[in-house]
């Protein structure tokens, strides 16, 4: 049998034809990333001045979280490179972070759990439904608008229903280096190093990422980058049977705003929660860090607001009955992204990145609402008992009377915030 000529030509020339060339495989590149932070947590009415020389005080006296404007910094660092015997690896720092020359970068050490004397015994549990109500508010406005609140019972609702009232705007999700398998993770703060950061403390200048597991990286912050300002609140008026008004200093490097409220009505068994979004949007995953992709996108939606807002009004009496409510606000600051060596204009052009870097920030504050209203109700005996014994328990030297009492003293001021957190 003769196999025609053209079925000969085509088996010849699947034999013979050449390999298909695979595109090029990236290499995996190092990762470094710098979480800045600005934090603020204030007493209405009271400078941040005059807070920050109470928060040390406070903290000890009280238990209670720092007051006063706070700065934080977390490096995290992946290397794809082979472990070494010794690693080592430091952040060399510009002068005017003050915190010395550099910031050591350390793998963490983890112990070996103990192995268990005796087998756990596998109980079956019963899951319970969860059972609470909360009202949803939104919007900068003196009254409650229509179609509000949008409420949550779970007793009464659906998991789709409960779902779609807990769903909002999604970001872009931020996956920071971490300790995962074939990389080497480091970071700081850590074991050796857990210098806290000044007020003063300055990011401007040059940055030097260096040492055994990772290639050299080099980069510089600017002030768009430098640490924020903190979140001030120059007035808060109102009560929470009323609307509640609030301004707020303008961060110059912020780039957008968001605010939530919330507080608990123990009478009525509800939480009730308010944002500054101007349309239904539950906001609950906005309080962190934004892409500026992100806030740009969100401020078009008219959920997060333009940086040139500085004031905005929470709703009459969303809060009526309610005990500690709490303002969160966030301001959010523009990131840095560098990649070494830089991709090239030509795409036909191979590239393969050595480092890349990523430097994101934002400047939060906190507050409560309603001091005011809590301080009338709460029995005269009580107020005057609470401050003599703050009195007592601070040092002798700072219970000075002045010759002329303020309007309100800064020690009423704090026995007004203790008594929101139960103090």
């Amino acid at each position: 049998m003769k196999i025609p000529v053209i079925v000969i030509a085509f088996l010849m020339g699947v034999l013979v034809s050449p390999p298909v060339i695979q595109a090029e495989e990236k290499k995996p590149y190092a990762h470094y990333w710098m979480t800045i932070e600005t934090h603020n947590m204030s007493i209405p009415g009271m400078p941040s001045g005059e807070m920050s020389g109470m928060e040390g005080m406070m903290g000890k006296m009280m238990g209670m979280p720092e007051f006063g404007p706070t700065r934080t910094l977390r490096l995290q660092l992946n290397s794809p490179r082979p472990l070494p015997p010794d690693p080592d690896a430091t952040h060399d720092i510009p002068p005017g972070q003050n915190m010395g020359k550099a910031l050591p970068l350390l793998i963490p050490a983890h112990e070996k759990a103990a192995p268990e004397r005796y087998p756990r015994e596998e109980r079956e549990e019963k899951i319970e439904k969860p059972k609470f109500r909360m009202l949803i508010y939104w919007g900068c406005s003196e009254e409650v608008r229509p179609g509000q609140p949008i409420v949550i019972d779970t007793e009464n609702m659906s998991p789709t229903d409960f779902g779609k009232a807990f769903s909002g705007r999604s970001a872009t999700h931020q996956s920071p280096p971490s300790e995962r398998g074939g990389w080497i993770y480091a970071d700081w703060p850590n074991r050796k190093s857990t210098l806290k950061v000044p007020k003063d403390s300055s990011l401007l200048g040059s940055h030097f990422i260096h040492g055994n597991y990772t290639p050299d990286i080099k980069f510089s912050i600017d002030r768009m980058r430098d640490f924020m300002a903190p979140v001030e609140f120059t007035s808060i008026k109102g009560s929470t049977s009323e609307s509640i008004r609030f301004q707020w200093k303008e961060i110059p490097t912020a780039i957008g705003y968001f605010a939530t409220a919330m507080a608990h009505n123990q009478q009525a068994g509800e939480t009730i929660f308010w944002s500054s979004s101007e349309v239904q949007d539950s906001g609950f995953g906005l309080m962190d860090f934004l892409t500026p992709a992100d806030v740009q996108r969100f401020i078009r939606d008219r959920v997060v607001m333009d940086p040139r807002i500085t004031s905005c009004t929470i709703p009459r009496g969303i809060f009526k009955g309610a005990e500690g409510s709490m303002l969160n606000f966030i301001g959010y600051g523009e990131e840095m992204n560098v990649v070494y060596p830089p991709r090239p204009d030509d795409p036909d052009q191979p590239w393969n990145p050595i480092w890349t870097v990523k430097v994101r920030l934002k400047s939060t504050g906190v507050t409560m609402l309603g001091a005011e209203e809590r301080e009338q109700r709460q029995p005269r005996r009580m107020r005057e008992r609470e401050s003599q014994q703050y009195k007592e328990e601070m040092p002798q030297e700072q219970v000075q009377e002045p010759q002329t009492p303020p309007e309100e003293s800064t020690i009423d001021k704090i026995n007004k915030f203790k008594g929101l957190f139960g103090y």
